[in-house]
């Protein structure tokens, strides 16, 4: 076992405890940016100036209105902005823009003594429009051959090859909505500038390196004037990877022009109408499989509607095309990616990152074409699946190390859901009920950990050792709730071998830690947990000389656990707290800074090959649902995970990911459904599911009725912090259980060997017409799908070539 992989005596990592701030959350103590203001004095508020119309080139900006509204300090323009007017790290979002790209972009910002007088400035501000032709839907950007951005092509073998010996060829398209985010805090920044000119912000954001990056190249500062730190967010899921950093910039900007802190947060409102999405796309495809049901070919072009700018669109597109594979040897494939340039909200990261994009198109595949095939959709999986031992890769040639996991974790789920029973109950069940089918469905989980861009997997850490044995871990990851600081407190008291209570953990500041990546990618826990570990190994052996030199033994000896050092054949020892006080008088250094790099990654963004992953982590989900054939509704009755995060940091932080993404990845397939004004009226473009009241999260009552997490046993990872796997990202995509599970059940209203087309998400209104659709027999059966020819209505998306 590799140096990072192995634990210790007594390793405070593997113990089940709550989150390191959990009482603070309950108790309604724990500290947000916007709680921030009432300890600040002579705050100014900012509020932006939106414009509601979908895309136009602005001819006049007239803010001397709102000047004269009382309460009104400044009104923030182009014209201010002493360095870059941009946000983004493309190059592509203009701070304040010139030309209006989605219906609610803000122009200009107002400061005002209070919120309330900023609103109404904002209000008074004129703004001329000439208004130009949009383009608001995914397809609307494909008509007009609307794209920005990387055109990758993926490719692997020979695709005409493999079409040639296929037995069954079927094309098809598929579209599928984006996500809204909806964190608990919405985006908020707090800026104040000191008396020598340093910009210092606190702000909600995933990537504090990068807030002060674009905070810098706007005010026209180095870096090193500019100070971020993120106490915590309530709720990121990647919404605040990169969107934070215009909103941080505002608020820098309004402090350095009037000496006073500026408060930046948005409303709900503002949040979901000026904040980007997780990418809707669309997917062609065309797939063939030989007699026995194993795919020879897949050929297919995703396209992702970017918005308005590219932002994160172009690693999000890479990652959906290195994820179509997902559990699935495709031995000859071509996978073609565009970005759509739509006149809406700039589209962004969101918990998966493209992966789970990449996936639902193979998933849907396989759905549908399961019934043509003769086939059971999990037997169909399960014949696809990566075998150990065959020298398979991926599509973009990565080896595929850890196949018998794969195996593993859906033998499991079948084991301990109880599923060839099950699956007799349900086709008994649904034999009695004819207007009512229950289905159970079971989809896994192969997901890549690392970040696409080799140059981001890298992790800083800063460990101090004060004189009372007291110590503080500085790391470069944020906290938004996923547990990462708790498991970073864990690594910590493990490698130095002291109790958990000796330990405390500051803010994240760029000041502490620099040039850090964003808590993304699922990588948190492998990239800071590597820094902080290194960090303290540094420690650890300044340490274990003293304790030596103290008891008369070799370094090599001596060992320090539970905050006691002994020397090994001895009972002669050393209370931590001695220790450390003694080593200070002998002037050992008790601070160390601390840095880890992923080893063994490379890739070519060009040629879309190499292994841009450390690991992969895998998964499985069976899932039963019941629907009603009068109106589509449904309830999940249950669900059985077995999930793979190697050799846990912190088992109750990880099932709490593990359920928590799997009901967000639910919510994406079945409830959430953004929707736009798409008509040709005067508020086209906007957003019309602007609340919880128009946009459906799912909350208890879409919770599973039984609800069983386990994690994958004796499974270390060899080459990680402590043998764990990242667990952020993967579970989210075991929720295509319950989308199958949905298919099959509509299918089940219908002829035996029916292939539903069920659209995404996959509502109770989608639900139901799929039934319907079942019930006319106007969808594909097997042995009748058409060669070529018209298809049968309900059918246009799937054809047997």
């Amino acid at each position: 076992m590799s140096h990072l992989s192995e634990r210790p005596e007594m390793p405070v990592v593997g113990v089940s405890m709550p989150h390191e701030s959990a009482n603070l959350h309950v108790t309604g103590t724990a500290l947000y940016t916007d709680d921030l203001v009432s300890r600040t004095k002579d705050v100014l508020h900012a509020y932006p100036v939106q414009v509601m119309k979908a895309h136009g080139r602005i001819t006049a900006l007239r803010t001397e209105p709102a000047l004269a509204v009382p309460g009104v300090v400044r009104v923030l323009t182009k014209a201010d902005v002493p360095g870059v007017n941009d946000a983004g790290m493309k190059h592509d979002e203009p701070l304040f823009p010139d030309e209006v790209m989605f219906h609610g972009h803000a122009v200009a910002w107002v400061l005002g003594e209070t919120l309330e007088a900023a609103r109404l400035g904002a209000a008074a501000v004129e703004v001329e429009l000439d208004e130009q032709p949009s383009l608001v839907t995914l397809q609307d950007a494909i008509a007009a051959n609307s794209y920005h951005g990387a055109q990758p092509v993926m490719l692997a073998g020979d695709i005409d090859a493999g079409f040639a010996d296929s037995a069954h060829v079927f094309t098809g398209e598929f579209q599928f909505s984006g996500q809204e985010h909806f964190y608990l805090e919405t985006h908020a920044a707090l800026a104040q500038v000191d008396e020598n000119g340093q910009v210092f912000i606190q702000s909600s954001t995933q990537h504090p390196s990068e807030t002060q990056e674009i905070v810098a190249h706007v005010l026209g500062l180095h870096s090193h004037e500019v100070t971020v730190q993120c106490l915590r967010m309530g709720g990121g899921f990647g919404g605040k990877e990169m969107q934070p950093h215009g909103f941080a910039a505002i608020a820098a900007l309004g402090a350095k022009l009037t000496g006073r802190p500026v408060r930046f947060r948005l409303n709900r409102t503002q949040d979901l109408t000026m904040s980007g999405k997780r990418h809707g796309f669309h997917a062609e495809w065309k797939i063939g499989f030989d007699a026995d049901g194993r795919i020879q070919s897949l050929d297919a072009t995703l396209v992702a509607d970017g918005g308005w700018s590219l932002d994160l669109s172009e690693p999000v597109l890479a990652r959906a095309l290195c994820h179509i594979d997902n559990t699935y040897w495709i031995p000859n494939a071509r996978v073609a990616g565009r970005i759509a340039k739509t006149n809406t909200v700039s589209n962004t990261a969101f918990r998966g990152f493209g992966g789970p994009q990449g996936m639902l198109v193979i998933e849907d595949i396989l759905g549908r074409c399961a019934p043509l095939l003769g086939l059971d959709p999990m037997e169909l999986r399960e014949r696809n699946f990566y075998q150990p031992g065959q020298g398979q890769t991926t599509p973009y040639g990565q080896p595929v190390t850890q196949a018998d996991r794969i195996s593993t974790v859906w033998q499991q789920v079948q084991n301990d859901a109880g599923i060839a029973d099950r699956k007799r109950e349900i086709a008994a069940f649904n034999a009695a009920h004819p207007h009512t089918k229950r289905a159970l469905a079971i989809t896994s989980v192969k997901f890549g950990i690392s970040f696409n861009l080799t140059a981001f997997n890298q992790g800083g850490a800063l460990v101090l050792i004060y004189k009372d044995g007291s110590v503080l871990i500085n790391h470069g990851g944020t906290e938004m709730g996923q547990g990462l600081h708790t498991k970073m407190l864990q690594v910590a008291a493990t490698t130095l071998g002291i109790p958990l209570h000796k330990v405390r953990l500051a803010p994240t500041r760029t000041d502490k830690v620099p040039n850090t990546s964003a808590t993304a990618a699922s990588s948190g826990a492998d990239l800071n947990g590597g820094a902080v570990k290194n960090a303290c190994e540094q420690l650890r052996e300044r340490l274990l000389q003293v304790a030596a030199s103290q008891l008369g033994a070799n370094a090599s000896d001596v060992r320090i656990v539970e905050g006691v050092a002994r020397a090994l054949g001895s009972d002669k020892e050393l209370a931590w707290d001695h220790l450390v006080h003694t080593a200070y008088f002998q002037r050992v250094q008790l601070s160390a800074s601390g840095f880890y790099r992923t080893e063994g990654l490379h890739w070519d963004a060009k040629t879309f090959r190499g292994s841009p992953f450390k690991y992969f982590a895998h998964g499985a989900a069976a899932t039963e649902v019941e629907v009603d054939g009068f109106t589509g509704a449904y309830r999940i009755r249950r669900v059985d995970i077995v999930h793979d995060v190697g050799d846990s940091l912190s088992p109750m932080i990880d099932i709490g990911q593990v359920e928590g993404g799997f009901v967000q990845g639910a919510g994406w397939l079945t409830l959430e459904d953004l929707r736009w004004d798409t008509g040709d009226g005067p508020n086209r473009g906007r957003l019309l599911t602007q609340a919880a009241s128009t946009y459906k999260l799912p909350s208890f009552s879409e919770m599973p009725e039984e609800f069983y997490v386990t994690l994958l046993e004796n499974a270390g990872e060899e080459g990680a912090v402590y043998g764990s796997k990242a667990v952020g990202e993967p579970p989210l995509m075991l929720a295509f259980s319950v989308r199958e599970a949905l298919r099959q059940a509509a299918a089940a209203f219908g002829p035996a060997g029916v292939s539903v087309e069920l659209g995404s998400p996959a509502t109770p209104e989608t639900v139901y017409w799929a039934i319907e659709a079942a019930r006319r027999g106007d969808v594909q059966r097997n042995g009748d799908a058409h060669e070529g020819g018209e298809l049968p209505a309900g059918a246009s998306a799937l054809s047997n070539a």
